[in-house]
């Protein structure tokens, strides 16, 4: 073990995270569809009736406008790509070290917020 090793996070770590990740994915992916979806049902009301499934969603997003359903989408689907780009630097055994310090992001963030790149110590310089 050289003293050049660079910091990272363990293999079984990565692991951790990634399946994490892939979770969020997919949940993320879902959402992205329903917002889609009430995106289109929006100028179609005669169909209400015929999805009961989607009524307890469409309770709270019935005051949506059009405009912020594709903010929410827009928001989605960046959030999907970062997640994506977390994948990767999980494949290239980057993730999870700050882009600024070099040093490892703590754990409890990376559980909150998966696709961070920089420490909470990196963030707090940025003000």
């Amino acid at each position: 073990m050289g003293e050049n090793n660079t910091v990272r996070y363990s293999d079984k770590d990565l692991n951790e995270f990634k399946a994490l990740i892939q979770e969020k994915i997919d949940k993320a992916q879902h959402d992205l569809e329903l917002i889609k979806s009430a995106y289109m049902n929006d100028h179609n009301n005669g169909t209400d009736d015929t999805s009961p499934t989607f009524k307890a969603f469409d309770e709270g997003s019935a005051v949506m406008s059009k405009e912020s359903n594709s903010q929410l989408a827009i928001r989605q689907e960046k959030f999907i790509r970062d997640l994506k780009n977390a994948l990767i630097r999980i494949e290239n055994k980057t993730y999870g070290v700050c882009r600024v310090t070099g040093k490892l992001i703590n754990k409890k963030r990376l559980e909150l917020v998966p696709h961070a790149t920089l420490s909470i110590e990196a963030k707090n310089m940025q003000k």
